[in-house]
């Protein structure tokens, strides 16, 4: 993911804000804005109990913090500490969040923090590139599985994390070079599969945000991770087609490149994407080009969910306890200055 303009995103922390309810289209569903601010967030993440969690990208040289969890009152605060979130270019890579990319809850409430160590895209900082598991209850970090450049090489961008909690197996999409990243949670032994795979590289397209052409070529991006944990869907962001894979084959090890690229199925045909998330009625779908929610139904039939003025470059996703569908907005197209603030809105039904 070398989009070298994004290197002066991020703003200051200051003006965050808890905004009411506005709807925004008829039946059978509404957007809800959470919260907005004036800082560039992409990954959203939601415990069982209902905490928020929030990462900020090292874009740009003064991002003070990676990770941190939205309070009722709107604000900030680091989380799990104000250690973790404290990086410099002299610190210790594997101790403090270097670009924190995603975040995300796993079927057990355990948070999964992806940093792919690539800040402001100048290359992977040695020993930085990490997935680390967080318990909610204790509020630490209690296991970190740290990548190689074998698995995350100087160009690499680690970019959105699933994670199949009856195998135990981590998949993560790698968007700077294009390559999928499998990790055996138990053992730690991680793989870099589908390397320069087409399922996994950018398409010769152009991408139309707007009026504004977007230039940058991102390889593998979005994932979701079906209910099962049988089937894993993935696009690259400048593309639109969604693949889907067995999870079994991206588990097996005596199987070879081409026997794996094999397994690999064209699913849908969804359109230009960031993030995607699985749900029981769908597979939800960022559209960037129509600044819309879109959804992939289980045989592929693609429809928009919610089209809205606020839903400008929607990122990464989370499930709600309730059904909701939560997003971030990171008008990454805009560059560091938008006119709008960033925004975490919410889908929720109309009642």
């Amino acid at each position: 993911m070398r989009i070298m303009f994004l290197v002066a995103f991020g703003c200051a922390l200051a003006g965050l804000r808890s905004v009411q309810e506005q709807e925004s289209t008829p039946a059978p569903v509404r957007l809800v804005e959470v919260a907005s601010g004036s800082r560039q967030w992409t990954g959203i993440a939601l415990s069982r109990s209902g905490r928020v969690f929030v990462n900020f990208p090292r874009w740009s040289p003064d991002v003070p913090v990676s990770v941190g969890e939205l309070t009722e009152d709107g604000t900030i605060e680091p989380y799990p500490n104000e250690k973790w979130n404290e990086w410099k270019a002299d610190s210790a890579p594997h101790e403090h969040f270097v670009c924190v990319q995603s975040v995300h809850v796993d079927g057990k409430d355990r948070l999964w923090i992806l940093d792919p160590a690539n800040p402001m895209f100048r290359g992977v900082v040695d020993g930085g590139p990490k997935l680390m598991q967080v318990d909610l209850a204790a509020d630490e970090v209690v296991r970190t599985y740290a990548f190689d450049p074998t698995i995350a090489p100087r160009g690499s961008y680690l970019n959105d994390v699933r994670i199949d909690t009856g195998t135990e197996t981590a998949f993560i999409t790698e968007s700077g070079l294009g390559a999928l990243v499998v990790v055996d949670l138990e053992t730690g032994n991680a793989r870099r599969l589908l390397d320069e795979h087409a399922s996994t590289q950018a398409e010769e397209i152009q991408v139309m945000i707007g009026e504004r052409p977007f230039p940058a070529r991102v390889h593998a991006d979005g994932v979701a991770l079906d209910a099962d944990g049988g089937w894993l869907y993935y696009q690259a962001l400048t593309g639109r087609t969604l693949y889907r894979v067995p999870t079994a084959a991206l588990r097996d090890t005596s199987l070879g490149a081409d026997g794996l690229a094999a397994k690999v199925e064209r699913f849908a045909k969804s359109g230009v994407s960031d993030g995607l998330l699985f749900a029981p009625e769908g597979i939800y779908v960022s559209a960037l080009e129509e600044g819309s929610i879109k959804r992939v139904s289980l045989e592929g039939a693609v429809e928009t969910v919610i089209q809205d003025d606020r839903i400008v470059w929607p990122d990464s996703f989370a499930r709600g306890s309730d059904g909701s569908v939560w997003f971030t907005t990171a008008q990454i197209h805009l560059g560091p200055k938008p006119s709008s603030p960033y925004r975490i809105l919410k889908i929720v039904a109309r009642r």
